[in-house]
């Protein structure tokens, strides 16, 4: 697929002996170059893996230091056809000091010189024995060879054609302090952080070191790549285990096996773009240069040729990115969301100290949420189940199946039930406007929405109560509500909730809270097909105005909102990631359909956002005109639906 910013990273631990600077030499540059084979872009090696990390006291020979300084030429120069940026480490003696240091290396050139800026002394490290701090570097440039290099942690490496390729190096104990230079480095506009790191292994200290590097990946919007030194480095009391980690924005791409003796890699892409939006989203990322100025080392992006530039993505894209794909965090997702929505409607029925709350139940997945939400939420503040006036409409799409769900439903939650049959209503009003019941157009089709809500409010007016809402995102997104219609309430718990990860939270409840009469009548909710049920069934009863039929899948367009909302990606990129997510599932002119609808939607359907009702914001993506979603209703879709015709 075209590259569409991702940054191949990768993070190598190379079998290693201690203290042989020719032998390590020669399978880093193997591992060198099998990175770029792989179209790596950016490579980290472990902390001083030219020498070991565990030379203790012959990190003072002058023999060992020479060796590892002829040995980074030599990985230098291995490196002189080649495009992508490696990061070497090693112990350079300035002005009768040690320092620890980390090389970054492109094209047979010394780029920069990061030192470690935090020395561990504690427990089993002794660093202070052997090493000074970044801070007591007093140059600015060192002699390398032929070549002046920069030296300092002050250092942030951007791409002479792209300033968003920008990168940043900060080396193992760095990371564990309380103001992790990569912090710094990350508010100066580092998108890529690199770690060499020689971290030894302790009981329950790889999940912590896990837990650290997706947490520093999320606070600092950031690409973060660490590569562990492996069981080589094991002498006299410590293990080490090769443990290497990258993550994005909190999330792990990749990590390695531990405890392996042989060379290692870990690699994965990076969104650049994503980092950035996400930074341009949250505007603390404009605070500037975290208190201190930094010198810029300028490179060259390593540049996709031929073939490559259009490389298979080393990433896991999934079809549905609302839904956790491990089962426990799913759980603990629906369960957390619940709370939320719970909370939420509590709060508004105790501060407008309502009698009642009126909702109307469809048999559909949208209303079976919001009722168990307000039903819950009647529960824990002390209130009888009896409290929900739940009212079940049937017009002329209605299905004895969505009918019967809806009835048992409300009686097995022990709502107060009202049915109120609209058919009646909705052929006097046609008869009152002109219209042929025989026309089963738009018109026809809203009618029954706005009865609906027309029965909803005055039954709330009538009784004290408020209106809960029952649409999703999803159908926010699209628009696809009657305005004035199931488009209005007085409180919509189910606004800030994907249609796709609606199922996955009445099922949680189904399997949590539910007694086996609720349980039953939930999974026969799960298993109907999605539908406003407004035009009428089939001969046999069934449902025929299935809306997916009609817009396309829930699951791609849901699918498309997350990328556009919240990573800002292009039709394009949206496009060729759900080619990568899909694969065989849908074919490329279905999927460009179903985007040129998507977008066409969005776009057209903003009016209908702009005047929506109060409800709980529940995840990163929310469409609300009050928070995280503010866009004119009559804004231009030509330039996404140009790009989308230019696929």
């Amino acid at each position: 697929m075209p590259n569409f910013g991702f940054a191949r990273v990768a993070a190598a631990s190379p079998e290693l002996r201690v203290a042989d600077c020719d032998f390590n030499a020669q399978q880093i540059i193997e591992v060198i170059q099998q990175a770029d084979k792989q179209q790596v872009e950016y490579l980290v090696l472990p902390e001083l893996c030219i020498t070991g990390y565990t030379c203790a006291d012959l990190f003072l020979q002058q023999q060992l230091l020479e060796s590892a300084r002829e040995a980074l030429l030599q990985i230098t120069a291995a490196t002189a056809e080649l495009q992508l940026v490696v990061i070497v480490s090693l112990p350079l003696s300035i002005k009768s000091r040690l320092f620890n240091c980390a090389a970054v290396l492109q094209q047979g050139s010394i780029l920069g010189l990061v030192p470690k800026t935090c020395i561990p002394g504690y427990s089993e490290f002794y660093e202070p024995r052997w090493f000074a701090g970044a801070e007591e570097l007093e140059i600015f440039e060192l002699r390398l060879g032929e070549s002046l290099v920069p030296i300092g942690n002050d250092l942030i490496f951007i791409s002479r054609e792209n300033s968003n390729l920008s990168f940043g190096v900060e080396i193992c104990e760095d990371l564990w302090v309380p103001v992790p230079p990569s912090s710094l480095l990350a508010q100066a506009g580092a998108a890529l952080l690199f770690n060499p790191s020689a971290s030894n292994e302790l009981v329950g200290k790889a999940d912590y070191r896990r837990q650290l590097v997706s947490s520093q990946s999320a606070s600092c919007l950031a690409g973060y790549v660490y590569a562990g030194a492996n069981t080589g480095e094991s002498t006299t009391d410590v293990v080490f285990g090769g443990h290497s980690l990258i993550a994005e924005n909190g999330q792990l791409l990749a990590e390695s096996e531990r405890f392996t003796h042989e060379s290692r890699m870990i690699i994965a892409d990076i969104d650049i773009p994503r980092l950035h939006y996400s930074r341009t989203v949250m505007g603390t990322f404009r605070a500037g240069k975290g208190g201190r100025n930094y010198r810029e080392v300028l490179y060259g992006a390593p540049a996709l040729q031929g073939e490559a530039a259009e490389r298979e993505l080393i990433r896991s894209v999934g079809v549905n990115p609302f839904v956790p794909g491990n089962p426990l965090q799913r759980d603990e997702r629906c369960r957390e969301i619940l709370s939320i929505q719970t909370s939420g409607l509590m709060k508004r029925v105790r501060h407008i100290r309502t009698k009642h709350a009126v909702i109307g139940i469809s048999g559909g997945l949208d209303s079976t949420l919001a009722l168990l939400v307000t039903v819950r939420a009647m529960e824990q503040l002390g209130r009888p189940a009896s409290d929900v006036l739940a009212v079940t409409m049937p017009g002329f799409g209605t299905t004895s199946r969505t009918y019967d769900n809806a009835v048992g439903l409300i009686k097995a939650l022990g709502a107060t039930m009202k049915v109120v049959d609209i058919k009646a209503a909705c052929l006097q009003h046609f008869a009152d406007i002109g219209h042929d019941p025989d026309v089963h157009d738009l018109t026809y089709e809203n009618v029954q929405a706005r009865e609906r809500t027309q029965i909803l409010m005055d039954l709330a007016n009538k009784n004290g109560g408020i209106v809960i809402g029952t649409g999703d995102l999803s159908e926010l997104a699209l628009g696809w509500c009657t305005y004035n219609g199931d488009h209005m309430s007085m409180y919509s718990v189910n606004s800030g909730i994907p249609k796709t990860l609606i199922q996955y939270v009445v099922a949680w409840y189904a399997d949590h809270e539910a007694d086996e009469t609720v349980n039953k009548l939930l999974y026969s909710i799960i298993e109907t097909g999605i539908s406003p049920e407004l035009l009428p069934p089939s001969p046999t009863g069934e449902i025929v105005q299935l809306t997916e039929n009609i817009l396309g899948p829930y699951i791609v367009h849901d699918f498309f909102l997350y990328y556009m909302l919240r990573t800002g990606a292009t039709p394009a990129k949206m496009f060729h990631l759900a080619l990568h997510a899909f694969g065989d599932g849908y074919t490329r002119d279905q999927l460009k359909g179903w985007l040129r609808v998507f977008i066409s939607r969005f776009f057209t359907q903003q009016f209908k956002r702009s005047c929506l009702p109060d409800g709980p914001k529940v995840g990163t993506v929310s469409l609300s005109p009050r928070g995280d979603w503010r866009m004119p209703s009559d804004a231009s879709a030509a330039l996404w639906l140009q790009e989308v015709e230019d696929l």
